[in-house]
């Protein structure tokens, strides 16, 4: 995709070639003139609409009108559309939208002499438009025609959308702004590629770059993290056939600091691998130093599709160990824990292993519910293998305004408290409070991460005493996985460093080691009064840290303008009068889009400090009080980079501002 770097119309004399879109190429007619009904009936003239959004917001087309393949006869309906014949340009884009399912569900490109099927692209399970560019220089003056297949017959997601096919200059901008590069097509296949990782990710405009994220496939819950023979241990729930939740595996990556990466081999399969369609698989789980043998020991939930498997139950807890950090055996002892304790209706899952200091034994939490709570089980270990455990009881539940089913559940002890989290609701709450052994007290809760990306945290602690944690940017409440059309989804955030913030609440920071990750010199505005607008820089892989002093500030709010561009930007915004934070997206990108805000605790210095880490996709904003806020944006251009800061009705005086340019993850 070198040639797609540059502006098309500036290389036509090298080349480039420009000829003109099919027929109706969106679909502005209302109807589908210049596009023939090959087969099926799951398309026709009822096809096209105007419809402007859906119950997830905007579909994002081009003009008025647009194919909606759900229209003329049903989410099941099959049927193929084709374009009329055009020649190919150097370079072709278009909108799609609807189902993922790269078999039944695509948009394609077909050379007319002998029917070959140059490119496909399917969908993102969302309505909503993404643009897909298609390198087509290898075929260009060729005649070729478009097809729309739908030879799905499922009832979600079993349609496909299109919008917008543009060929030559025209496929690549939108007026002075590049698209960003995306589609399945771009990516090469990693074992085919001669790249290292950080080259081989790096060619991805939307991908993480110190974030880890699969290459290909999905990935949520962060698992199994530990630090074990002085290296950094991450697993995540991953499906590598997909970029979809599926049969859940283990990914497993390794860093000598915590936020340098390494790929390792999958670490754990689900128990019918040759079943693609049984969803049984290896849920969330944690990882433990087996003293007595020194293995890598992981506890987690076994959980089996009852339908195919009726003699078993949903889920039960089993083990796992190895003693070079790579090779995962299942002990024989499997199911530690064969059935889940009385009322626990709603889920048994996601046990979480840490040292009680109050009695000196391993104890383990489980993630349960009933129908009107959530709750954490409480296990002790029999043996010094963690393969038998007793229970103990409800180590604490809630009123039901957290959730029914507290998943993911950590509680460890931190300074002269307790700290639990767990997701309920898909929300990642904490409760700060004391524990006698057996049960919990609460006496603070609070949200995890105040923004909309972030659940299912896990905690550990490294050998160097801190509590640290590692969570899922990602939630279950959006179909927003722009992503999907690259093959992945999902990243995990950063190393974060917990601790008990003044109120009493549980707060978190970067590790330190973040530092490891700066690609190139820091540049600094220091002290500065902003009237209006300053720019920082431009980056969309950079650490940007704010001071402000809130003292000499009389401005009514500020603005921090990141992602930014003509077209789009995300809003961080500071409101003095009642101390709150605000991380708007509604004009950002393709990604979730939304309000969200925190209050930020008065500082007894007057200076209120935000760390915010930038990475293509992705925002963590942390303020000095322990607040986070995490949130993707995924933006639609490659100018959409800018970093500003937008005084309101006053000045707000900076002690500093400082940009970093941060590099890659990938060892």
């Amino acid at each position: 995709m070198k040639g797609l770097e540059s502006s098309p119309c500036k290389t036509l004399l090298l080349g480039f070639k420009h000829y003109p879109s099919p027929e109706n190429p969106s679909f502005e007619t209302g109807d589908l003139s210049g596009w023939t009904v090959v087969s099926g009936t799951a398309f026709g003239n009822a096809s096209v609409s105007a419809t402007a959004s859906y119950w997830g917001g905007p579909f994002n087309q081009v003009g008025k009108q647009f194919l909606w393949g759900i229209l003329q006869d049903g989410e099941a309906a099959v049927g193929k559309i084709r374009s009329s014949t055009f020649r190919a340009s150097s370079v072709m884009s278009f909108l799609v939208g609807g189902g993922y399912d790269p078999a039944n569900l695509y948009v394609g490109l077909v050379r007319e002499k002998d029917g070959s099927l140059l490119f496909s692209q399917t969908a993102t399970n969302d309505e909503a438009f993404i643009r897909i560019i298609w390198d087509t220089s290898a075929y260009a003056g060729e005649n070729v025609y478009m097809v729309v297949v739908d030879t799905s017959t499922a009832t979600s997601w079993g349609h496909i959308n299109l919008d917008d096919v543009r060929t030559g200059c025209d496929a690549l901008k939108d007026g002075g702004l590049s698209f960003n590069v995306l589609g399945q097509n771009n990516q090469p296949v990693p074992n085919s590629s001669t790249r290292a990782p950080a080259s081989l990710y790096a060619l991805d405009p939307i991908r993480p770059q110190f974030h880890y994220t699969p290459y290909q496939g999905w990935i949520n819950d962060p698992c199994g993290l530990i630090q074990w023979n002085g290296k950094y241990h991450l697993m995540s729930q991953f499906n590598p056939a997909a970029p979809l939740w599926g049969p859940m595996h283990w990914s497993h990556v390794q860093s000598p600091d915590g936020v340098h990466w390494s790929e390792l081999p999958v670490a754990l399969y689900p128990p019918y691998p040759s079943n693609p369609e049984d969803t049984s698989g290896r849920y969330t789980g944690s990882a433990v130093l087996n003293k007595d043998t020194g293995a890598l020991q992981v506890i987690f939930t076994d959980a089996s599709e009852v339908a195919l498997h009726p003699n078993t139950l949903p889920e039960v807890v089993s083990s796992a160990a190895s003693s070079d950090g790579i090779t995962f055996n299942l002990s024989p002892d499997d199911p530690i824990i064969a059935a889940p304790p009385p009322n626990s209706t709603s889920g048994f899952r996601d046990p979480k292993v840490f040292w009680d200091p109050t009695d000196s034994t391993w104890k383990m939490v489980v993630g349960s519910g009933d129908p009107h709570s959530g709750k954490v089980q409480l296990y002790q270990s029999t043996s010094s293998e963690l393969t038998s455990w007793e229970y103990i009881g409800v180590l604490h539940s809630g009123d039901g305004s957290t959730g029914t089913m507290w998943e993911c559940p950590n509680f460890f002890p931190l300074d002269d408290k307790w700290a639990l989290f767990y997701g309920g609701n898909g929300v990642g709450w904490y409760e700060v409070g004391s524990y006698n052994g057996t049960t919990f007290t609460s006496e603070h809760l609070g949200l995890l991460d105040a923004g909309p990306d972030s659940y299912a945290a896990q905690w550990f602690v490294d050998d160097a005493g801190r509590n640290l944690a590692v969570a899922w940017m990602g939630n279950w409440d959006t179909s927003k996985w722009p992503s999907r059309v690259n093959g992945w989804a999902g990243a995990q955030s950063i190393m974060r460093e917990l601790f008990l913030r003044e109120d009493g609440g549980l707060g978190s920071r970067p590790v330190s080691e973040v530092a490891k990750l700066a690609s190139g010199p820091a540049s600094s505005l220091g002290r500065k009064d902003v009237h209006g607008t300053v720019t920082v820089g431009s980056s969309n892989s950079a650490r940007l840290q704010v001071s402000v002093d809130l003292a000499e500030s009389n401005a009514p709010a500020f603005t921090i303008q990141l992602f930014a561009s003509s077209a789009e930007s995300v809003s961080l915004v500071y409101t003095f009068a009642n101390k709150t934070l605000t991380l708007d997206t509604t004009q950002a990108g393709q990604g979730q889009g939304g309000a969200w805000s925190a209050s930020i605790a008065k500082p007894a210095n007057d200076r209120l400090e935000l760390d915010i880490l930038i990475d293509r996709s992705s925002l963590e904003v942390f303020a000095g009080d322990g607040t986070a806020m995490t949130v993707t944006v995924f933006p639609r251009y490659q100018e959409s980079k800018d970093i500003k800061i937008v005084s309101h009705g006053g000045k707000t005086v900076f002690e500093d501002v400082v940009l970093t340019p941060l590099g890659s993850a990938w060892v």
